[in-house]
């Protein structure tokens, strides 16, 4: 009996990670909520991947609550962490590490066990997390689709010209913007130790969620979509992932100065059936 034809798209069954900042955003509990994770998952879910998404990990069996990160996990720890010397101090350094280390873990398993990863990584956010997943994802040679949105700080132009009459002022805005450091970063260039282990092809300036708003029913304003108005993307990532179900991208080769096709993008083919992907998450009452 001969095999029907594959009807599903090439997204059908992958899982993908997604990566970036969570500890050092604005707010946890909105990025959480309102964060771009929540989108993405939803548009991928559509093309059948299972998304594994760090706000939501997944139940381990037999290890009820493992890695589980909440809100308030991160707070607890930072609060018992010293550089108090003798035995209260490294036990409780010892104790923070642990308590860290099963969130670690996780995070790295599920990258481990996704077919790609999708990185957020403003420049203005400091992030440690995240490059480990992006180094670990690249060293098993898995796709890393990389955002890096333009940087302004608006605020900061108003607050300049508000104290332009003001020398005290203006001398104590510029003593700040060295001390943060306050960089922008207009034209969304990643950091250069990100451009070798990403590759090229495989940087973006921004989602793309404008487009979509309508099709997915986003009625709800989140932080990124007065960014992206404010700065439309020129390589929006969503256009990506909705050719990516259909056709398989190249990548250049400097050597031969051409597009051939690119071998990190392995994308098992188990025949499955056409359902939806899944937001990786526990389901409690």
């Amino acid at each position: 009996m001969a095999r029907t034809k594959r009807k599903t798209g090439l997204l059908q069954g992958a899982r993908v990670y997604l990566s970036g900042p969570m500890d050092f955003v604005a707010s946890r509990t909105d990025e959480k909520k309102l964060g771009w994770r929540n989108r993405v998952s939803q548009f991928l879910q559509k093309t059948g991947v299972t998304v594994f998404d760090p706000w939501f990990k997944p139940d381990v069996r037999g290890l009820h609550e493992y890695g589980r990160e909440d809100i308030k996990s991160g707070d607890k720890i930072k609060q018992t962490w010293t550089y108090a010397n003798g035995a209260a101090g490294a036990k409780a350094r010892a104790w923070c590490a642990r308590q860290f280390w099963e969130t670690l873990h996780i995070d790295l398993r599920m990258v481990d066990t996704s077919d790609f990863t999708i990185s957020y990584c403003p420049t203005n956010i400091y992030s440690v997390g995240t490059p480990h997943e992006i180094i670990m994802a690249t060293m098993q040679h898995k796709p890393v689709l990389f955002v890096s949105p333009p940087v302004e700080f608006p605020t900061l132009h108003a607050l300049r010209k508000h104290l332009a009459n003001d020398p005290r002022g203006t001398e104590l805005l510029a003593r700040l913007e060295r001390e943060i450091p306050i960089k922008e970063n207009p034209r969304g260039i990643p950091s250069l130790w990100y451009l070798p282990l990403v590759g090229g092809e495989n940087f973006f300036d921004g989602f793309g969620f404008a487009a979509y708003r309508k099709k997915f029913g986003w009625d709800v304003d989140i932080p990124l979509d007065a960014h992206e108005n404010r700065y439309k993307p020129k390589r929006p990532l969503l256009p990506f992932l909705e050719m990516l179900n259909h056709q398989l991208p190249k990548k250049w080769d400097g050597k031969l100065g051409k597009f051939v096709p690119d071998d990190d993008w392995l994308l098992w083919d188990f025949h499955t059936q056409k359902i939806g992907g899944k937001h990786v998450e526990s389901i409690r009452k």
